[in-house]
């Protein structure tokens, strides 16, 4: 089992920037893609991001391309999410997941392991 614990969401105007954490516990190694999701009130949840562990690659949806940047620390087992120029779109819960092997995976049920999610919410 793999535990994972978000952190770092908040309130913040249309135009400013937040970084989310996650810490992953328990039966990590080094075979695992992390990433996020997000999931606005009565919408689906969807992909954001995905780093491969440990040598680094990404994918990102369309809409944060560019503005979002998601990087790991192999030491501390974190990944992060660096979200700036953030708008009332970007609202949502933002839930930090795993999973055992590396791939364009963007959909919810490809991936093994979840937190419990942190709420982002831009204001205009």
């Amino acid at each position: 089992q793999v535990q994972l614990v978000e952190s770092g969401g908040g309130l913040v105007q249309a135009g400013g920037s937040l970084r989310l954490s996650c810490a992953a516990s328990g039966r990590t190694s080094s075979s695992y893609a992390m990433g996020w999701f997000r999931q606005a009130p009565g919408k689906e949840r969807e992909f954001v991001a995905t780093i491969s562990w440990p040598d680094g690659s990404t994918n990102y949806a369309d809409s944060v391309k560019g503005r979002f940047t998601i990087s790991r620390d192999n030491a501390k087992n974190t990944v992060y999410l660096q979200m700036n120029s953030l708008k009332t779109g970007d609202t949502g819960v933002y839930y930090c997941t795993a999973r055992t092997n590396w791939g364009n995976y963007r959909t919810p049920l490809q991936y093994h392991y979840w937190g419990q999610g942190t709420q982002v919410t831009a204001t205009s």
